[in-house]
């Protein structure tokens, strides 16, 4: 057992660029003794670990060993005993759909000191990143993060509540939901509301598709979007342009005929 004091840092990893890891993240991870890591995060963020330090997968990949919960709450107290200070690094923020508040409070119910240091939520990011903003004034004034999948498979019931308001609505892991999500908007009459999918959003293999709740699916389809993936509904998608329009814009803003101030 280490004589140091056993200790966890639960440290959000952001969305998928390193750059969006905070910089308290990097310094927790320059001073771990252990990383306990999980499938969605970015690899080249263990390069923050010092090269003599241990970094463990304890995350979930398709057709391989899904660690339980229970499993891993278990390995942070044991890790922690024998280490010292692990840091569990998970994707996203870890109190966004992922289950950090249970493995803090496990960790303190064993003795083990705790802290968390909060990740940029893919549910703000991913959107931002392509220049769709949740809320926007005139067209919507709030907005939901829900999940596409409760742990029994099936879509939150929460979906049908956020589609009865004029809100935007991002939904997490709501891949395999996809149709019966959409379903929700059309018994709702909403059927030409927009909607984005983003795909490994804020990374270089990033991907985007747009339509409408109608269309969307077969969109999807046809473009084999798959998961990790954000579903944004709502009037916000619209407002979305693209760098090169962007470009455009700008250079006809500093191009134009300045206007003569002596008329």
């Amino acid at each position: 057992m280490s004589t140091k004091i056993p200790r966890v840092t639960l440290v959000g990893a952001g969305p998928g660029d390193v750059d969006l890891l905070t910089i308290k993240g990097a310094k927790a991870l320059a001073a771990a003794d252990l990383v306990l890591y999980d499938a969605l995060i970015n690899p080249a963020l263990l390069d923050f670990v010092p090269a003599d330090k241990p970094r463990i997968f304890v995350g979930k990949r398709s057709g391989k060993h899904e660690y339980p919960q229970e499993e891993i709450n278990a390995l942070i107290v044991k890790y922690a005993l024998e280490y010292g200070h692990v840091v569990r690094l998970k994707g996203g923020d870890p109190f966004v759909f992922g289950r950090g508040y249970e493995e803090i409070q496990f960790a303190a119910q064993h003795g083990v000191a705790t802290a968390v240091i909060p990740g940029i939520s893919s549910a703000v990011a991913v959107p931002a990143a392509q220049n769709i903003p949740l809320t926007s004034r005139g067209v919507s004034e709030s907005f939901w993060v829900i999940t596409g999948a409760t742990k029994y498979g099936q879509i939150s019931s929460d979906i049908a509540l956020a589609a009865q308001s004029s809100a935007t609505v991002v939904i997490l892991m709501g891949m395999k939901n996809l149709a019966d999500i959409t379903r929700v908007f059309q018994v709702l009459g909403k059927n030409t509301t927009p909607v984005a999918i983003i795909q490994n959003g804020t990374l270089p293999n990033e991907r985007l598709v747009c339509g409408t709740i109608d269309t969307i699916c077969q969109l999807a389809q046809e473009q084999n979007f798959t998961s990790p993936a954000i579903i944004v509904i709502g009037g916000v998608v619209d407002l979305r342009f693209d760098s090169t329009r962007k470009q455009e814009i700008l250079q006809h803003v500093i191009h134009s005929p300045k206007p003569d101030a002596n008329q």
